[in-house]
C-alpha cells in the first residue's frame, strides 16, 4: 500500500514516502479503524475527536522511524483506558504482541488505593515493570506526552501546571535517560512554557531577535571549517549549526547570573564525518587552527554516557574571539544521540544490531528498577525514580584504571556502592587523587578514589545527606532498617521480659507470640517484640494478646522478692539495658540535656531511632511520663577514652583577656575546646563553651575552673527543649 493510500485511510496522515514506506499500511488501517470506534464519541478540551490525538502519537513514532508495532500501539495507546475496550479484545485483534504493549500502558484502575499518591506511584511502577518487558513501551509513553504537552493550553490553569511538573520532573529526564534528545529537548522547552510563562515569552523573543545574527557567526566558523577538514583529506558527511533549545540557555543564564547577551557559549556546530579515526583526526584539526578551552574538550567515544550517547566535544575561540561548541561524531553515532534506545529497537531481519545492544542500552534501567520494587512507601519510590534519572554524569577511575561512571555531584560514598556493597557498607574513609578526602566531597571527571576500609565500620545515617545515587541511598537505609529492627527487638524483649517478670505472668512460648502478632495485625512473633520496642505496640496491648484470658489491666505488678532481686542484679538486668556493653543496642545521648557518665540518667525507648539517654531531670523527660513502659533504667557503662559535649553557659564583667584566660583555664584541666564564643554587651560578657569531658567529675573540674577566672560570675550547663521524640 502506497503512501497516499494510508493517508487516505487515516485523516490527518501526511508523511514523507521515505518513512511510510517501510510501515505495514494494512495493520495501521485496521488498528486505526479500531481506535476510532472505540474512542466514538468522545472529544478533546480542544473540541476535537480524540481519535486525533492517537493519530498525532503515532505520527510522532513514525517520525522517530519505529516500527509498525510500535505505530499501531501509539494508535491504539488509550482503547483499554478509556473505553469499553478490555486487553482480551486487543489480543483477539491483534495478537498478544500488540496487546502487551497496550496494557503496559493502561494506567491501574482496578485496584483500591488509598491516596492519590499511591495511585501516581503504582501506575509509574506498572509502566517501569512494561519497559523492562518491552522497551516500545516507554517510546510511546513519551509521544503519548508529548503530543500532550503541544496541546496543554487547553486544559485548566491548575492541571497545566501540574501536568508540566510531572513532564520537568519525570517525563523529560526519562527521554534523557533513553537517548531521546529531541523528545526531551521540546518536553523541556514546553514544561518550560507553562511552568514560567514570562521568563519563557521574554527569552523567546530574545533568541528570535538574534537568530540572523547567530546565523551569521555560524556561517563565519562553518566555510573555514570545512576547508580545513578537506584539507586534512576528512570526509565530512555535514557541518552545521545547531541551535541550543530555550530552557538549556535559561539554566545558563540563571547558573551563571548574566543576561542573554553575556552567555557567548550559545553557538554550536555539528561535524559528521564516517568513521571512529575521522572523529579524532578532525579534533586534532580543529585544535591545529583554533584555540580550544582545554576543560571544556570531553571524550564520550571512548566513554559513553550511560544512554548510549557519544560524541566528541571541544569549545574552541572562533572568529573575533567568540566562543564556538563543536561536536564530532559518526553517522552512526549521531543516529544514537537523535533517537536514543529507538535506535537499537530492530525488528526486522537482517538488520545490524541485536538483543546484545538492547541489553546494554537498557542495563541502566533494569538496576534502577531493582532498587525501586522493594520501595516500602509513595514517597521512597518517588525519591529513588528522580535520583536515578539525572541528568549529568561524570568519569572516575578506581586504584587499578576501571572506569566507574556516576552522577554529577556524587560523593565517594556513592563510588563505594557502585564498587561493590559490601565496600560501602565497611566505607570509613577516602582517598581522591592520592589525598585523604572528606566522605562529603563532591567528586570530579577523571577523579581516582581509594576507598578505606574496616570491619568495625558502618553506614551512618548521615551518609543519606551526603549521597546522589539510588543504589547508595537504598543500600544505607536498607542498613539502616536492619539495625532499627535488630535494635528494637532486643528492647522489646527486654521490655516484655521485664513485665511478665513483675506481674508474674508465667513462661511465653513461641506459639503465644506467634497467635499475638496475628491478633494485632502483624506478620509473627519477631515483628510483634520489635513494635513493643519501637513504640508502635505498647507492652500492656501486647500483654493482653499473650494472655487472652487475664485481666491485665486489672493485675497489678507484683513486688519482686529479695531473692528475685538478687537473681535480676546476678543476671544484669535490674538496672535495665548496658549501654554499649555486650546487647549491642542502638543509643543516641540526648542534645537538649547533655548526659555525661555519672550523672543520673534514663533511657527513652524512641520510635525507630533506638535508646535516647537523658539526664534524669530533663524536661523532656518529665514530659514522656504518660508512656511510662517506654523508659528504661541505664546502667551506663562507659569505655574508655570516649568523650562527651557539653555545652557551658557563662556570665560575668567583660574586660580585656577574659577570652583568653576562659580558654586558658578550659585547657589547664587537660580538656579540648570544641568551639567558644563570648560577646559584650552592655558591659557584660555572655557566650558559651563547648567542651568534650570524660565523665561528670571532669566536668565539674572544667567549671570549678572556669569559675575562678576573674570577672566570671556564673559557669552553668544549658538545657534545651530541642529533643522531645
Amino acid at each position: 500500500m502506497t503512501a497516499i493510500a494510508l493517508s487516505d485511510v487515516i485523516p490527518g496522515w501526511e508523511l514523507p514516502p521515505e518513512l511510510n514506506d517501510r510501515l505495514d499500511a494494512d495493520l495501521l488501517a485496521r488498528a486505526y479503524r479500531f481506535s476510532e470506534r472505540a474512542h466514538s464519541g468522545q472529544v478533546r478540551r480542544s473540541g476535537e475527536p480524540y481519535v486525533t490525538h492517537c493519530v498525532e502519537v503515532a505520527r510522532i513514532l513514525a517520525e522517530l522511524q519505529r516500527d509498525s508495532v510500535t505505530v499501531a500501539g501509539g494508535l491504539m495507546h488509550d482503547v483499554v483506558e478509556d473505553t469499553a475496550v478490555t486487553v482480551e479484545d486487543v489480543r483477539r485483534e491483534f495478537g498478544d504482541e500488540v496487546a502487551r504493549i497496550v496494557d503496559g500502558l493502561t494506567k491501574i484502575g482496578a485496584l483500591t488505593l488509598t491516596s492519590k499518591l499511591e495511585r501516581q506511584v503504582e501506575n509509574y511502577r506498572k509502566l517501569l515493570l512494561s519497559i523492562a518487558k518491552d522497551a516500545r513501551v516507554i517510546l510511546i509513553k513519551l509521544a503519548d506526552r508529548l503530543h500532550n504537552m503541544r496541546t496543554l493550553e487547553w486544559m485548566p490553569d491548575e492541571k497545566r501546571r501540574r501536568i508540566a511538573q510531572e513532564t520537568f520532573d519525570l517525563y523529560a529526564p526519562m527521554a534523557h535517560r533513553f537517548g531521546l534528545a529531541r523528545i526531551r529537548w521540546e518536553l523541556e522547552d514546553l514544561a518550560f512554557k507553562h511552568l514560567e510563562p514570562e521568563a519563557y515569552k521574554a527569552l523567546a523573543r530574545k533568541v528570535q531577535q538574534k537568530r540572523a545574527e547567530r546565523e551569521a557567526l555560524i556561517g563565519q566558523l562553518r566555510g573555514p571549517l570545512e576547508e580545513e577538514l578537506r584539507r586534512a583529506r576528512i570526509e565530512v558527511v555535514e557541518v552545521s549549526g545547531r541551535v541550543k533549545h530555550l530552557w538549556s540557555i535559561h539554566k545558563k543564564m540563571e547558573s551563571r547570573e548574566k543576561d542573554y547577551d553575556e552567555i557567548y557559549d550559545l553557538l554550536a556546530i555539528r561535524v559528521i564525518v564516517n568513521t571512529v579515526p575521522e572523529c579524532y583526526h578532525a579534533l586534532g584539526v580543529i585544535h591545529d587552527g583554533w584555540t580550544p578551552v582545554q576543560e571544556r574538550i570531553k571524550d564520550y567515544i571512548a566513554q559513553p554516557k550511560s544512554n548510549g550517547y557519544q560524541s566528541l566535544h571541544t569549545t574552541i575561540f572562533g572568529p573575533g574571539r567568540q566562543l564556538y561548541e563543536i561536536q564530532i561524531r559518526t553517522r552512526e553515532m549521531h543516529r544514537t544521540a537523535e533517537y536514543g534506545i529507538a535506535a537499537h529497537w530492530l525488528y526486522k531481519a537482517g538488520e545490524g544490531e541485536g538483543p546484545n545492544d538492547l541489553d546494554r542500552a537498557l542495563s541502566w534501567f533494569r538496576q534502577v528498577l531493582e532498587l525501586q520494587l522493594d520501595a516500602r512507601s509513595p514517597d521512597e519510590f518517588l525519591e529513588f525514580l528522580k535520583l536515578d534519572l539525572y541528568q549529568d554524569e561524570i568519569f572516575v577511575f578506581t586504584p587499578t584504571g576501571d572506569v566507574i561512571q556516576l552522577p554529577r555531584g556524587a560523593t565517594p560514598i556513592d563510588f563505594a556502592f557502585a564498587v561493590h556493597t559490601e565496600v560501602g557498607s565497611h566505607c570509613q574513609g577516602a582517598k581522591v587523587n592520592g589525598k585523604i578526602a572528606p566522605l562529603s566531597r563532591e567528586l570530579k571527571n577523571s577523579d581516582t578514589i581509594e576507598i578505606l576500609t574496616s570491619q568495625l565500620a558502618r553506614p551512618s545515617r548521615d551518609w543519606l545527606a551526603h549521597v546522589r545515587t539510588g543504589r547508595a541511598r537504598h543500600k544505607i537505609r536498607q542498613w539502616l532498617k536492619h539495625e532499627e529492627q535488630r535494635t528494637a527487638a532486643k528492647i522489646g524483649r527486654e521490655i516484655l521480659d521485664r513485665e511478665i517478670r513483675r506481674r508474674r505472668l508465667g513462661k511465653v512460648d513461641d506459639a503465644d507470640l506467634l497467635r499475638a502478632a496475628r491478633a494485632l495485625g502483624l506478620r509473627d512473633a519477631h515483628h510483634l517484640i520489635a513494635s513493643v520496642g519501637q513504640g508502635d505496640v505498647g507492652v500492656t496491648q501486647a500483654l493482653k494478646q499473650i494472655f487472652p484470658h487475664l485481666d491485665v489491666e486489672a493485675e497489678a505488678p507484683a513486688k519482686p522478692t529479695v531473692v528475685e532481686r538478687i537473681v535480676d542484679r546476678m543476671k544484669g538486668t535490674s538496672r535495665g539495658i548496658r549501654i554499649q556493653g555486650a546487647d549491642g543496642l542502638m543509643v543516641r545521648y540526648a542534645q537538649c540535656c547533655q548526659p555525661v557518665p555519672g550523672d543520673q540518667v534514663v533511657g527513652y525507648v524512641t520510635r525507630g531511632r533506638g535508646v535516647s539517654i537523658h539526664r534524669g531531670d530533663c524536661p523532656n523527660v518529665l514530659m514522656l511520663a504518660h508512656e511510662p513502659e517506654r523508659r528504661l533504667e541505664i546502667d551506663w557503662q562507659q569505655q574508655q577514652g570516649e568523650r562527651f559535649t557539653v555545652r557551658l553557659v557563662l556570665e560575668g564583667n567583660d574586660r580585656r583577656g577574659l577570652y583568653a584566660d576562659v580558654a586558658s583555664a578550659v585547657t589547664g584541666t587537660g580538656t579540648d575546646i570544641k568551639a567558644m564564643e563570648l560577646k559584650a554587651v552592655d558591659g557584660r560578657a555572655i557566650g558559651a563553651v563547648l567542651v568534650d569531658v570524660e565523665h561528670l567529675t571532669h566536668l565539674e573540674k572544667v567549671v570549678n575552673a572556669v569559675r575562678r577566672v576573674k570577672g566570671v560570675s556564673s559557669v552553668a550547663r544549658r538545657e534545651r527543649l530541642t529533643d522531645a521524640e
